[in-house]
């Protein structure tokens, strides 16, 4: 049976990648050793996640792995074997600074852990397509000396600027500060290409902008609009980061990051990347998304400003999507900003009376 590896299977992009291709009739197996519980604490587990997948999928089979841990990682490619047709990457250490706090397990989890998935799906399943889920954090703090302007309620760019309707992957990874976590992602977004073009296999990286939806565990370090919801709605105070609460975020729904996954899969090149996120259809600053999330919950937010902002963090950053919108036509945003913060609100209050 067509099989389908997922790692961080648990977490918000692996588990819709779950559902999504459980659908389309693979049978998925999942990888998540719940270690966002290790990085963000007890209110970041994503083991609801895992035991709500072990409840709905069908022939859906878990693996608490460490992806560090080549020996294992070999043992469960081994028993699927040629029956791999897709790998979905999506397992991660995803803060800045957490990354600053333990480099070491930043950048094993993020890129050792990547490179034995690699070199498995190269040994066992040579002709799977390998997508990986990458960051803007490879551009660094780039995108932050772009000539941006300062309005009521966001920073935003100039109308002529070739950037305006989004950063796309022409943007140089080198010459900037990236922060560690960058970095980590940084090597294992090359090495997921050099894969494709040295080993002529089928891989996919996509540079996600702010990804969120329902099934986010959010938390102060990592899940902006997603922990931003949860304060809003348990009146748990929110602190802003720097730039005046101005800096301005793309945020794309799950759902439509694996829609354009499977567009991949369904036409895969070798060691093509992708900018994706929200674009202009979709994004907001951080007083924008606050105001937002105090409409919707009929509530105020507790929320305080601090001067300093935290390293690698972008002004602005809206993703640009003309190249992922020209090698797969039929893939289209179902999510606007609106719809995507509706469904969060509506997840999060299942969620508690669960």
């Amino acid at each position: 049976m067509k099989t389908a590896i997922v790692t961080g299977s648990a977490g918000l992009i692996g588990s819709e990648s779950g559902r999504f291709f459980a659908e389309k009739g693979f049978k998925t197996v999942g990888i998540d050793n719940d270690m966002r519980k290790v990085f963000f604490g007890e209110g970041a587990s994503t083991s609801w996640n895992r035991d709500k997948l072990k409840e709905e999928l069908r022939g859906y089979e878990h693996y608490d792995t460490d992806i560090r841990e080549k020996q294992k990682i070999e043992q469960l490619f081994s028993k699927y074997n040629k029956d791999i047709e897709l790998v979905i990457h999506t397992a991660a250490q995803p803060s800045h600074d957490w990354a600053a706090k333990d480099p070491f397990t930043d950048f094993t989890v993020n890129a050792n852990g990547t490179l034995n998935l690699l070199e498995m799906t190269r040994q066992y399943c040579p002709d799977a397509v390998f997508i990986f889920t990458s960051t803007n954090k490879v551009y660094g703090d780039l995108p932050n000396h772009l000539p941006l302007v300062e309005h009521e309620t966001r920073w935003e760019i100039d109308k002529n600027h070739k950037y305006f309707d989004g950063i796309d992957e022409s943007m140089s990874i080198d010459q900037s500060k990236h922060s560690l976590f960058g970095v980590s992602k940084l090597a294992a977004d090359i090495l997921v290409q050099e894969y494709g073009r040295y080993f002529d296999m089928k891989t996919g990286i996509y540079r996600g902008g702010c990804l969120t939806g329902p099934s986010h565990s959010g938390t102060m370090l990592h899940g902006f609009l997603s922990y931003l919801m949860k304060c809003c709605m348990d009146g748990e105070p929110y602190t802003v980061f720097g730039y005046k609460g101005k800096q301005v975020r793309d945020n794309i729904h799950s759902y439509d990051l694996v829609n354009a996954l499977y567009h991949f899969y369904l036409d895969p090149r070798k060691g093509e990347v992708y900018n994706i996120g929200g674009g202009r259809s979709s994004n907001c600053s951080v007083l924008e998304a606050i105001n937002l999330c105090e409409k919707l919950t009929e509530k105020k937010l507790k929320w305080t400003h601090v001067e300093e902002n935290r390293i690698g963090d972008h002004i602005w950053y809206i993703s640009n999507l003309d190249k992922i919108k020209s090698h797969f036509s039929d893939w289209k945003q179902q999510y606007d900003l609106e719809k995507l913060l509706e469904e969060m609100y509506n997840g999060y209050m299942s969620r508690c009376n669960m």
